[in-house]
Formats: C-alpha cells, sequence, structure tokens
C-alpha cells in the first residue's frame, strides 16, 4: 500500500467512524429528552395516586441537574439519572459480539450510555459528600437507537432483543419503574458495628455541623448483582 492509499485509507475509517459516533450520541440525547418526558409523567402520575396518603415530603419530585443530569426523588429514594458524554465500544469478550445483528455490522456495538444511580435523598438534602450511592442501571443506545439494558431486575438475557429493541416511551418508562421498584424495596441496614465504633474528632465535627458521617444503603457489606 503506498503511503497515499494508507493515507485515504486511514482517513476513511476516521470519516465513518466520526459520523457513526456522531449519530449514536444523537440517538443518546434523544432518548434522554425522552426520559425526561418519561419521568415528568411519572411525578404526575404517582402524585395524583399517593397525594393524601403519603406525607407530602415524601411524593416524587422531578427535577432538572443539567443537560446530562437529572432526578426523580420519592420518599427516602434519590434515583440519579445520568448521560455520558462519550460514546463507548465494548470489550472483545462481551456478549453483544456472538450477536448475529453485530456481526453482519461491526459498527453498532458502538452505543451511548445512560446511567441509574440509586442515592438516600438526605445525602444531597444534607450535602454529606461521602455517603454512597449505587449504580441499578446502564442503558446503552446504538446508531440505529437499538438498546439493551443491564442492571437489578432488568433483564435475564442481556442483550438477547439488541437486534429488535428499540427505544420509546413506554420501553423507557418500564425500565425506570423497574429501578424504582428495586430502590425501594433496596433498604437502609445497620453497618457492622466494628466497622463505625471509632470515630476522629474532625469526622465527629463534621457529623455536628453538616451531618456527614458516610452513609449507604450497603455501607461495610459486599453489594452484589443478587441483593434485595
Amino acid at each position: 500500500m503506498t503511503d497515499k492509499e494508507f493515507r485515504e485509507s486511514l482517513l476513511e475509517a476516521f470519516e465513518i467512524k466520526t459520523t457513526v459516533k456522531q449519530q449514536v450520541y444523537k440517538n443518546t440525547v434523544e432518548s434522554f429528552l425522552i426520559l425526561k418526558k418519561v419521568l415528568k409523567q411519572l411525578e404526575k402520575d404517582y402524585t395524583a395516586r399517593l397525594k393524601g396518603k403519603v406525607p407530602d415530603h415524601t411524593l416524587p419530585v422531578f427535577q432538572e441537574r443539567g443537560p446530562f443530569e437529572m432526578e426523580f426523588r420519592i420518599g427516602s429514594d434519590l434515583l440519579l439519572f445520568s448521560m455520558h458524554s462519550n460514546v463507548f465500544e465494548f470489550d472483545n469478550k462481551h456478549p453483544v459480539f456472538n450477536l448475529q445483528y453485530v456481526e453482519e455490522d461491526i459498527l453498532r456495538s458502538y452505543s451511548g450510555m445512560i446511567m441509574i444511580y440509586n442515592f438516600l435523598a438526605d445525602s444531597f438534602k444534607y450535602n454529606r459528600i461521602q455517603d454512597l450511592g449505587y449504580l441499578v442501571a446502564r442503558i446503552f443506545i446504538n446508531k440505529d437507537k437499538h438498546f439493551f439494558v443491564e442492571g437489578k431486575r432488568q433483564t435475564n438475557e442481556l442483550v438477547k432483543d439488541f437486534a429488535v429493541d428499540t427505544i420509546s416511551p413506554g420501553i423507557l418508562r418500564q425500565i425506570v419503574e423497574t429501578a424504582i421498584e428495586y430502590c425501594i424495596q433496596f433498604d437502609l441496614l445497620v453497618p457492622p458495628y466494628e466497622q463505625v465504633k471509632m470515630v476522629t474528632v474532625d469526622q465527629m465535627q463534621e457529623k455536628i455541623s453538616h451531618s456527614r458521617l458516610a452513609t449507604g444503603k450497603r455501607l461495610g457489606f459486599s453489594f452484589r448483582t443478587d441483593d434485595v
């Protein structure tokens, strides 16, 4: 291959990849906007159902936190939805590469990512910056606007329907409500005594001033895929 041919091949590969990644990014942004509408509707639906039956301060609240983050607070739980601004490729052992759908076009594996985290609502309310949150789901979207989701109780077969499933408000609502159900049932546990039996003066002063002793739903416990 001549230098000119090599250069042309390189630039062509760059052009193709860049075009695909821009399309993936566009699809992920559009999916995030659909997700925003879903969360707003959930806030209305849940509030209408729960108003007068639970304390007002525990009713669901949707809030935007910027172009790539938004939150949905319900009771003592806060679900943080975060869209990554980059496009990702999977490692070569990922099951996505076993699909005929991807084998036919390897560029279909490039994906944008939306993550759902679970925090205690009080962690943000009291600015407890040492508190822990947990990733409960990740949504991957490709150039065809096909998707798959991995996470707590989301699916038994990780990428089975990647070739046919496309993003829609109904699908996103199902993903979100599965995450909400998991978070509500994922209770705060008392940390092991041995882990918290000693505290520094600095930690206690921080605690007195800002309620900042680190807290998490499974602080001091292993967080496994089968946690309930």
